[in-house]
Formats: C-alpha cells, structure tokens, sequence
C-alpha cells in the first residue's frame, strides 16, 4: 500500500504532543503548533510534497550539505528554519529526527508553565491509550 506522502507527514506532525494544526495564512498553507508557537509549515499544493521545520542553525547547515531536497526555509528565516522536499532522497529516520528537533526547540521556548502543563496533557493521553 503507497502511502500519500502529504497525509503521512500530517499524521507524523499532529502526533506530536500538544500539536494543534491550524490555517492561519490560507486554506492551502497547513501550520502545526506547539503552546501557539510554529514548529512546522506544509504547504497542500506542492508537488512534490514540502515541510518546513525548524533546527538548530549548525545542523540546518549540516543537512542542507547533505541533501539536496534540504534547503533554507521557504519565507522564514533561512538561519533557524529548513524546507525540505519530500522526494524520497531524506532517509525517513532522517526527517523524523528533523521533526523531533523541530517540536523540541518550540517548546523549550515555551514558558515553564505552557511546558509543565503540555507535559500532564501528555501524560494523561498516555494513560488513555494504555489499558493493562
């Protein structure tokens, strides 16, 4: 079974704790927040398929050496932010340790509180989808 790689990815970006996935430029530009912040942008019409994330400013170098599909972020600043092309050649390990640093330089901006309260958010959704 091919999986549509817009749908994945959306799957992927929402699973992460506390993601809220929004619209606030166009219908055709898919936000997903943490604690109100971005930490991913999609855009619904591009072929192929395309997510900007955020990333330390060493390893958005690093990846953008090593992959091509990896570029400076699309409207965003080109220091903090990546879009990368999802055409197969970004090793999907690769691209879901992106999505990771990305969430997790969001939120250790957030303030202590919006941190602790997203952290019991998660462990109550854990508790619910764990039945002994």
């Amino acid at each position: 079974m091919v999986t549509d790689p817009r749908e994945d990815l959306r799957r992927r970006l929402a699973a992460q704790p506390g993601a809220t996935e929004e619209y606030p430029f166009k219908l055709a530009v898919r936000v997903f927040k943490v604690g109100g912040k971005m930490f991913a942008v999609t855009g619904l019409d591009d072929d192929p398929a395309c997510v900007t994330l955020k990333g330390d400013p060493e390893d958005n170098e690093a990846d953008r050496a090593e992959y091509p599909a990896v570029r400076p972020g699309y409207h965003m600043n080109k220091r903090h932010w990546n879009t990368v092309t999802l055409d197969g050649s970004v090793p999907d390990k690769v691209l879901t340790e992106m999505i990771q640093a990305s969430y997790a330089i969001v939120v250790s901006g957030l303030t202590r509180a919006a941190r602790a309260s997203l952290l019991e958010r998660s462990k109550e959704n854990n508790a619910q989808h764990y039945r002994p």
